[in-house]
């Protein structure tokens, strides 16, 4: 390789080096500022209380998906930690639902907030294919400030969101 070629490589390569860390720069900055925004809309999450009567549907194995903002189900909410995806076990109670996250804090859903449980195709950005659009459970709820969000939860087993749907339809 001549002199001229081996120059003009490396050029090219600290242009891409630096072009590719600019990119990267203004997607941190954008999810940053969708955050502020967003925390004014999201609020203090509602805090999960001391005890809890028995389970109403037993703790379900799976992946929390994401929250979002309702009803756009690809408006994903970046507040706090509730826009990682992580491994999660949902369990419904009498006072509520928890999600249970690896490595985050719980969410606790309380009762009175429930809006809708449902089984959809998709949310946040991820879509699972499916005959019957049962992929991913939403769960529709109210915060404090107001603001109505989906929590998307897929289970390991997904005959199991049945469960969650009689359960929906024997509240509602």
């Amino acid at each position: 390789m001549n002199t001229p070629t081996l120059i003009g490589s490396l050029v090219f390569a600290f242009v891409l080096v630096v072009l590719i860390g600019v990119v990267i720069r203004l997607m941190m900055r954008g999810w940053r500022r969708r955050g502020q925004l967003q925390d004014a809309l999201i609020g203090t999450l509602p805090t999960v209380p001391d005890t809890v009567g028995a389970p109403t549907v037993a703790a379900t194995r799976g992946q929390y998906l994401g929250c979002t903002l309702a009803p756009k189900w690809n408006d994903r909410v970046v507040v706090g930690d509730l826009g990682y995806r992580t491994k999660a076990v949902l369990t419904r109670y009498p006072e509520g639902i928890m999600v249970q996250r690896s490595g985050a804090r719980p969410i606790w859903i309380p009762a009175d907030a429930v809006i809708a449980v449902r089984a959809e195709r998709g949310i946040a950005g991820r879509t699972i294919p499916t005959r019957n659009h049962d992929g991913v459970l939403a769960i529709r709820w109210r915060l404090p400030s107001g603001t109505e969000i989906d929590t998307g939860f897929r289970a390991d087993d997904r005959t199991e969101h049945g469960r969650w749907l009689e359960e929906e339809e024997q509240q509602g």
